[in-house]
């Protein structure tokens, strides 16, 4: 599952890496949650585009959105969903990232989260789905999903599904509307063991509102030192000046 990422290159330099043609004016983002809009890097009339999308895919023939929100497609079955076929035939598209989150379970304290990102600093692409949805007012919604995989042996300590990050090599044939769909659903593989590293860090990336770059602090959670208890006042003589606020 992926739940929750970062976005924190420059908009020039993703503009590079990517080969989009917009210029986006952006902030880095540490804490991205679903609903929210998301870079996507899509393929249209053979050139890649930038374009902001909602995280949480809506398939374009529901009559309203669903319920839950459809923020990751699993790779063994997303050719067999109704919910992702179309988008994974007719809307495959990227979307960048410097890092997600994962948590795991620590006894029965609170879950640990934990930093997920390249070990080399660089950004990635996770292989998504997007999908435009017209609501019942006629106004008109692009969406997008995640998709996911089994975890590596980096990550499988933390959770058991991890997205699909797909190496830059594959990247155009993933765009390309041409690609077949059994041929695009052989890309959708774990990343290598070695390619990505995972960083503990505190509590505070729980909370959408907190998005700041103290959020990628290593932090151990259960290893905050014990509250001192405050000093106590100390007391006036008897005889003090009722007229001294010192």
């Amino acid at each position: 599952m992926c739940g929750r990422f970062a976005i924190t290159t420059p908009p020039k330099a993703m503009k590079e890496l990517f080969g989009f043609g917009e210029q986006p004016n952006f902030p880095a983002r540490y804490n991205i949650a679903p609903t929210q809009p998301v870079p996507v890097v899509a393929m249209e009339r053979g050139e890649r585009h930038f374009r902001l999308m909602r995280w949480g895919l809506i398939p374009s023939w529901a009559k309203e959105a669903p319920k839950s929100l459809l923020i990751n497609a699993r790779a063994d079955t997303i050719d067999e969903k109704p919910s992702f076929r179309g988008a994974f035939r007719h809307g495959r598209c990227l979307m960048p990232a410097d890092a997600f989150y994962e948590w795991k379970a620590k006894g029965g304290g609170p879950k640990q989260p934990f930093l997920i990102r390249r070990r080399d600093g660089g950004s990635f692409a996770m292989a998504a789905i997007a999908s435009n949805w017209m609501g019942a007012d006629g106004s008109e919604v692009d969406t997008c999903a995640v998709v996911t995989t089994d975890a590596n042996e980096t990550l499988m300590p933390i959770h058991h599904r991890m997205p699909v990050i797909l190496d830059e090599r594959d990247w155009e044939m993933w765009l390309d509307p041409e690609t077949q769909a059994r041929d695009a659903q052989k890309l959708l593989r774990p990343a290598p063991d070695d390619l990505m590293e995972a960083v503990p860090i505190g509590t505070r990336i729980n909370r959408v509102a907190n998005d700041d770059p103290s959020l990628w602090d290593r932090h151990e959670v259960g290893d905050e030192p014990p509250v001192q208890p405050a000093p106590k006042a100390k007391e006036k003589p008897a005889n003090a000046n009722q007229m001294d606020l010192f």
